[in-house]
């Protein structure tokens, strides 16, 4: 038989509960979209792994939530989890595997230059994934060169190298195709 105050206890557990499903679901629904952008970029447009990798860093943030109030940016530590889960589906044996028999159904729309974005997404796709990590947190995502090393996990001073290197790759892989596709 329960104690008044042990059934007062386990209610008041399941509303503190109850309350953090709810602040999490209020902070994934508002973060999925910008995941989701972020994710197609580190995947050079796949838009099932962008899926999956995001799906994977919503749970692992639900799983911690209940520490995210010690975290000052959740928004920002859903960024980090989402390239660190890049990275790791990367070092996979199993990542490079891509059965193509026909290309994915993608959206269509008028206000964008599907050739441009094409084009930077196949120029992204030839990057190593460290390199495309680099290009979508710093010019993409906008973070610093310090917030880019954390999320990484490795010192400023590759996250410059690897800026250089990745920005003069996308040169050359874009070349003067870019400013004509701009053109058009």
């Amino acid at each position: 038989m329960r104690r008044p105050g042990q059934q007062r206890q386990q209610w008041l557990q399941k509303q503190t509960r109850q309350a953090r499903t709810d602040e999490f679901l209020e902070f994934a629904s508002g973060r999925a979209n910008p995941l989701f952008r972020s994710a197609c970029l580190l995947t050079s447009g796949d838009t099932h792994l962008a899926e999956d990798l995001v799906q994977e860093t919503l749970g692992r943030m639900y799983a911690m939530w209940s520490r995210v109030s010690r975290i000052d940016n959740p928004a920002g530590y859903a960024q980090t989890i989402l390239v660190r889960t890049f990275l790791t589906h990367r070092r996979r044996r199993s990542a490079d595997e891509r059965p193509i028999g026909e290309l994915p159904d993608r959206p269509v729309t008028t206000d964008e230059d599907p050739a441009l974005r094409l084009a930077l997404l196949d120029a992204l796709a030839r990057l190593a994934p460290k390199d495309r990590a680099v290009v979508v947190l710093r010019y993409w995502e906008d973070r610093s060169v310090e917030e880019t090393a954390e999320a990484m996990r490795v010192s400023s001073a590759a996250v410059r190298t690897r800026s250089v290197r990745a920005l003069a790759k996308l040169r050359e892989h874009l070349g003067g195709s870019l400013a004509e596709l701009a053109a058009l």
